[in-house]
């Protein structure tokens, strides 16, 4: 069984006992919430939400928070001595998928 969520303006494809990566949530570590879901699927039946399915839940827990590997971004005018140089850390939450439930 399988759902597709949406959190943070994106779209994940999960399954109970997956770990994935999502947008920063105001969430403290070890809480439990509750997510949207668009789609549900087991082995014979698909269910599509408008937006959402009514009545589905997937329930995950934060395990911690923390930043991605710095990006350079590094502009340059040529001929003209023009040079900028800055970083960024996108910041992540951490979720592990407990259970779907249609």
């Amino acid at each position: 069984m399988f759902a597709v969520i949406e959190c943070g303006g994106k779209q994940y494809k999960v399954t109970a006992n997956e770990v994935i990566r999502v947008e920063k949530l105001d969430a403290n570590v070890g809480d439990k919430i509750n997510l949207n879901v668009l789609l549900v699927s087991d082995a014979d039946k698909t269910i599509v939400g408008t937006p959402i399915v009514e009545g589905a839940v997937v329930e995950a827990e934060v395990l911690n928070h923390g930043k991605e590997d710095k990006v350079v971004v590094f502009k340059y005018k040529p001929k003209k001595n023009v040079r900028t140089k800055q970083g960024h850390r996108q910041p992540y939450t951490e979720l592990k998928i407990l259970t779907i439930k249609k």
